[in-house]
């Protein structure tokens, strides 16, 4: 068995097999029970080791070509795996709650295994046309087949395709850089190029319009899905470019363009979101401002750049599907999530309002959180290197926290004879609890995630010199 073909050809399969044969009921089941599988096999298998069980012997083997092209695992690349498909195990178990878990557990498998096709393609650059496909196959979770693409969807796959041309050239051109360094002109020329397709990417300011035009309308779950999925590969996609082209890394105007960006968005998406009064846009807002927390990272001229960058990413994936199912379950009584619907839900629905709460708080980086060991450390790196940088994190984080006390307000007030209820289902319930759960342990034992960082210096060899 080659490790391609375990982690990126079973959940292909898996999510074709989900679609066509198993029911709603299912659905969800299934779809997780085959990433927390996958999850499991890369913690405690080893790639490219051989395994004596008994008389039997196994291995899987790191590589395996297609049409000419490499996909390639290494024994690093385990506990990366395993965060990844972990991570996905929690979105398609919480989909059963939404009911749309036959579609979104059979696109998001394929979605996954795709991404995961993108980290491990040689040449390098074809990682851009599979992250393009993924982007494309997402559009089917946002719309459903009955229903017009709205005008959020319609930017968003056209700023992911804008991205794709811009990326390519610029691995061209970069080629042509690592033969000639002295050409200043194509130095330039590229470092344009590549700046413009990732700021499509990330949806850098102002290219970020479509994320809070996406939460209006579409389903909440489906596109934290994609806040979660897109941003997260996209960064593993940036830092290979960042250590495969030492010059990228070097060069201080680029460095300062990558950090004045992150901070921008970080200041601009708590600010924003602050000022909203529908949930689905502070949601939006909150995830374009953590976006900016790890492009300000990257930008950072320290060797503890990955470091910091994987234990934001991390946290990510928990703190927004927990807040994406309690945004769908919330979605059911207070269509269209305004300030003045929600009011006095939190007798209503409990448990989701104080998990959705819970998971705010956490990308603002509030004490005992999962966000919060992440926001410490950028803040210690930030402040070597500038203190005017640190100050406009601190603005955005401040104004998540505003907002997550004004939708507090906006769930408790109610007339005090108002009988408090429980309306979540037991499995909405459950996932919800053991998200929050999830959400404290990351803060209080941050050490948790230490075998996920600790592999980082064989995975980006360069960048942690």
């Amino acid at each position: 068995m080659s490790a391609p073909i375990l982690w990126i050809g079973a959940p292909l399969l898996a999510g074709a097999a989900i679609f066509f044969l198993l029911n709603e009921k299912y659905s969800a089941y299934a779809g997780g029970g085959v990433a927390a599988l996958l999850s499991l096999i890369a913690l405690f298998i080893p790639i490219d080791t051989a395994l004596l069980l008994g008389s039997l012997s196994l291995k899987i083997s790191p590589a395996i070509e297609v049409f000419g092209r490499s996909f390639e695992f290494s024994a690093a690349d385990g506990p990366l795996l395993a965060m990844i498909y972990g991570v996905s195990a929690l979105w398609f178990f919480g989909s059963e709650s939404t009911g749309s878990a036959r579609r979104f557990s059979s696109l998001g498998l394929m979605i996954v295994a795709l991404l995961t096709a993108s980290l491990a393609v040689e040449p390098f650059l074809y990682a851009a046309l599979l992250l393009e496909v993924a982007a494309m196959l997402i559009v089917f979770l946002l719309v459903p087949i009955y229903q017009t693409p709205g005008r959020g969807v319609v930017r968003y796959i056209v700023y992911q395709t804008l991205a794709m041309p811009f990326i390519l050239f610029s691995g061209w051109m970069l080629a042509g850089v690592e033969a000639n360094p002295g050409d200043l002109r194509t130095i330039l020329e590229s470092g344009i190029m590549l700046s413009m397709g990732f700021a499509f990417l990330f949806a850098v300011f102002p290219l970020y319009n479509w994320i809070p035009q996406l939460m209006e309308e579409s389903p909440p779950f489906a596109v934290g899905f994609l806040l979660w999925a897109l941003p997260v590969f996209t960064v593993i996609f940036a830092l290979g470019f960042l250590d495969r082209y030492t010059w990228l890394r070097n060069t201080e105007q680029i460095s300062n363009a990558i950090l004045f960006s992150g901070v921008l968005m970080t200041a601009s998406g708590g600010i924003f979101g602050a000022l909203q009064r529908h949930l689905g846009r502070i949601m939006a807002y909150a995830a374009i401002a953590e976006t900016g927390l790890f492009l300000a990272a990257l930008g950072l001229n320290s060797s503890d750049l990955a470091d910091i960058v994987f234990l934001a990413l991390i946290p990510r994936g928990l703190e927004l599907s927990v807040w994406a199912l309690a945004l769908s379950i919330i979605k059911r009584r207070a269509y269209p999530l305004k300030f003045s619907d929600i009011q006095g839900l939190a007798r209503k629905y409990p448990i989701a309002a104080g998990s959705l709460i819970l998971a705010h708080l956490s990308v603002a980086g509030f004490p005992l959180l999962a966000g919060f060991p992440a926001r410490i450390a950028l803040f210690q790196a930030l402040s070597v290197e500038s203190l005017g940088a640190a100050f406009w994190v601190f603005l955005g984080l401040w104004g998540l926290l505003t907002s997550a006390f004004r939708t507090l307000a906006a769930l408790v007030m109610s007339a005090e004879e108002t009988p408090w209820e429980v309306n979540e289902t037991w499995a909405q319930t459950l996932m919800l609890a053991v998200g929050a759960l999830g959400l404290f342990a990351l803060g209080f034992f941050p050490q948790i995630m230490q075998p996920f960082l600790a592999s980082l210096p064989q995975l980006f060899e360069h960048l942690v010199q």
